[in-house]
């Protein structure tokens, strides 16, 4: 066989040599008998990460996308946090476990990381973002790399830097999404390119290889098992390689092209003994190269997320060999590839021994020539010394030119890439709604996001600039956004058909819904815009996040002050309804004045100030205040008195008092600094004629005023009438 002759030569110079040495040999037998079986590189379907003992780690070359090998890992840690069911419903607390572990990438460095996919889906997109909570730190195996501080801190000072490998550092990453295990991992590495792989492959060896070996069409390659040469081998198959033995020891060069020079042989030589030629000095055989070539290439389709690809080369007439090739290729350079290696086998199934006198010292393995009377190329595959002269073994060297027909990668499944959204949030106390306890405060966290994809965020008090876990999270998309035009004042007197406002939602894909008079006095539809609780009947949308809302019920929940100052653009604006996460007692002690969220897609803390603190504990001020005169000259005071959590103001019954006791504070003058006060159980207070003369005397037209106490605050204060 041709190798064998090659092979001889080759030997003298070491292992390479004869690696060397045997390809273009090899290229012959392959064609003629088959291709040897290989233990090298392989093309597979997509493996996830595995954790077994004696797994070739891969030294990838270009980009790839890998299972990588676990190395490292923690047990199961177990983290407890509360989420709301809803107002007046206990909270459901539930648990959720993290892992911390290290995953083997490449056995040489590489550039960086790219996508990961966890269970097929992403776990981190294209711009470097984690789609589950936790941290990722990435070794590109240098040969100056630290030791992981998580390793060290686990493992103790025998802990490895792992240098000369790549590997990344899950800490914490959170598997809830993953049914609490680690799930199956592939990455997309970026190594240094491919294109010089055979170059990087026979550095040091002794030998060289030329820019001629360069693949400019190969992406990415995974060199997972096998020998040089195997690998050299495997590649060879789709981009031909040239050996040549010069005075500067041996090479590899890439395959001659049309565009080479071609040396003439001269008149076959004849002489009696040998094989073949005693005639004619040659001998011309032709093998059934259709049988021997392969039709189809399968290759990682970066076009594919690395899914394997499958190309046709020719007509796709006839019985299919596929190979499998172990790179990364466009659709259109694999279906290239695949005809040029088709046409290259058939070529080669025309074989010519021709004997020569004396052979040339410019024909090396690889060399183009001609013959004499006969067209086309040959390429050199062997020779072989004889006594008298030398036997040469030639193939049909056919060159091929793109066809221009085009390639498709094929359909295939990608998870969608989506970038984590910042959060929007706002935290705010609300006046009591007569549900659950009265004594204990409504303190409720509003989030969401403008960006389709937000897992929540957890939420910390602020104190003293740092942020102190609470244990919450908001998972849940709260309808919130602000007022597109100012909200003038209102007296909150009656329900106002025709008024409006138009809101525009941060989360675009968020709905408001119309409600009937029946479903506003059963509460339904209550916006919180500034401070004022306000209920609408209509919402119209306008589109892109934007509603016109109108029929309006405004200062509800006694925030008719905030209704009379009206509101500004851009006033903040929630629904109130279940999506509100209410804050426990504890976070809401531990409240300063700010509260913070930090979700997957927040580069910094998000903090908003707590809005409207106290309210829920406040009674509304009283209502309906009237001044009367005496006929001895006294004055006498009178109002309503109203309750917490009561929102309608019913004439039949008398409304629970819903504080400890009745008790109100009368003023005269400024809430603030009154020139009298009195004290009251009931809702008036009669002051005699001779202190009214007195206050008329000593401080006319001031006003006198009243609040209402509370178990744990006084009402604002209610104007009642001016002393005359």
């Amino acid at each position: 066989m041709a190798t064998i002759v090659l092979s001889t030569l080759g030997s003298f110079l070491g292992p390479l040599g004869h690696l060397v040495g045997t390809l273009a040999g090899n290229a012959i037998d392959n064609e003629l008998f088959g291709p040897p079986d290989r233990e090298g590189p392989r093309l597979k379907e997509l493996a996830v990460s595995s954790s077994s003992y004696g797994n070739p780690i891969a030294a990838l070359y270009g980009a790839m996308r890998v299972p990588g090998t676990v190395i490292w890992s923690t047990d199961l840690q177990e983290s407890r946090s509360s989420e709301s069911n809803g107002k007046g419903q206990p909270k459901t607390v539930t648990y959720s476990y993290s892992v911390s572990f290290a995953v083997a990438l490449s056995s040489r460095p590489i550039d960086r990381i790219g996508r990961i996919w966890a269970d097929g889906n992403l776990l981190r997109g294209a711009g470097g973002d984690l789609k589950s909570s936790g941290t990722m730190r990435v070794y590109n195996g240098l040969a100056d790399q630290p030791v992981d501080p998580l390793l060290n801190a686990k493992l103790g000072d025998q802990c490895p830097a792992f240098r000369g490998c790549a590997y990344v550092v899950f800490e914490d990453l959170d598997l809830t999404d993953f049914g609490n295990r680690i799930p199956a991992l592939s990455f997309e590495v970026f190594a240094d390119g491919a294109s010089d792989m055979i170059e990087k492959l026979v550095a040091g060896s002794g030998a060289r290889a030329d820019a001629g070996t360069r693949f400019p069409e190969l992406t990415g390659f995974n060199h997972e098992g096998g020998s040089v040469r195997n690998v050299i081998g495997v590649v060879d198959r789709i981009h031909p390689l040239t050996p040549k033995l010069g005075e500067d020891g041996l090479s590899l060069a890439g395959d001659p092209d049309a565009a080479s020079i071609a040396i003439a042989l001269r008149e076959p030589a004849i002489w009696e003994d040998g094989d073949f030629g005693k005639q004619s000095g040659q001998s011309h055989a032709r093998a059934n190269g259709t049988d021997r070539s392969f039709s189809a290439l399968r290759y990682y389709d970066p076009a594919r997320d690395y899914q394997p690809g499958m190309q046709h080369a020719g007509d796709g007439n006839g019985q299919v060999r596929t190979y499998q090739f172990p790179g990364a290729l466009t659709a259109g350079n694999a279906r290239e590839l695949a005809s040029k290696a088709c046409a290259l086998s058939l070529g080669m199934a025309e074989t010519l021994s021709w004997r020569l006198a004396e052979l040339d010292p410019a024909i090396e393995p690889g060399s183009l020539v001609t013959i004499p009377d006969t067209a086309g190329f040959w390429k050199v595959t062997a020779w072989e010394w004889r006594e008298r002269g030398v036997e040469v073994q030639l193939a049909r060297h056919r060159t091929t030119e793109p066809d221009g027909t085009g390639a498709d990668a094929g359909a295939s499944w990608t998870p969608l890439d989506r970038l984590a959204g910042e959060t929007s949030l706002r935290v705010f106390e609300t006046p009591w709604d007569g549900i659950g306890n009265s004594s204990g405060r409504k303190v409720f966290a509003a989030a969401t996001s403008s960006a389709p994809h937000w897992h929540g965020a957890a939420l910390y008090t602020v104190r003293d600039g740092a942020l102190v876990e609470t244990g919450e999270i908001v998972g849940t998309r709260a309808r919130m956004g602000e007022l597109v035009e100012p909200l003038f004042g209102s007296s909150a007197l009656r329900f106002e058909a025709e008024a409006s406002i138009t809101v525009d939602l941060v989360d675009p894909a968020s709905e408001l819904h119309s409600t009937t008079i029946a479903g506003i006095a059963q509460g339904e539809n209550r916006l919180l815009i500034g401070n004022e609780v306000v209920q609408f009947s209509q919402a119209q949308p306008l589109g892109d996040g934007r509603w016109h809302l109108t029929g309006l019920l405004r200062g509800r929940g006694g925030t008719e002050i905030e209704a009379l100052a009206g509101h500004a653009q851009g006033a903040p604006v929630t629904l109130l309804n279940a999506e509100l996460v209410p804050l426990s007692e504890e976070t809401i002690g531990a409240i300063t004045s700010e509260i913070a969220a930090l979700g997957l897609g927040d580069p910094e803390p998000v903090i908003a100030t707590l809005e409207n603190a106290g309210v829920s504990l406040r009674p509304p001020c009283p209502v309906h205040p009237r001044i009367s005169p005496g006929a001895d000259g006294s004055i006498h005071l009178s109002w309503r008195r109203r309750a917490r959590g009561q929102w309608l103001w019913p004439d039949e019954v008398e409304i629970p008092l819903v504080e400890q006791s009745e008790s109100y504070l009368i003023g005269l003058g400024s809430p603030d600094q009154p020139v009298a006060q009195w004290d009251s159980n009931g809702p008036g207070l009669t002051i005699d004629g001779d202190q009214a003369s007195a206050l008329r005397l000593q401080y006319p037209g001031l006003q006198f005023w009243v609040r209402q106490r509370g178990s744990h605050a006084l009402s604002r204060a209610l104007g009642i009438g001016t002393l005359d």
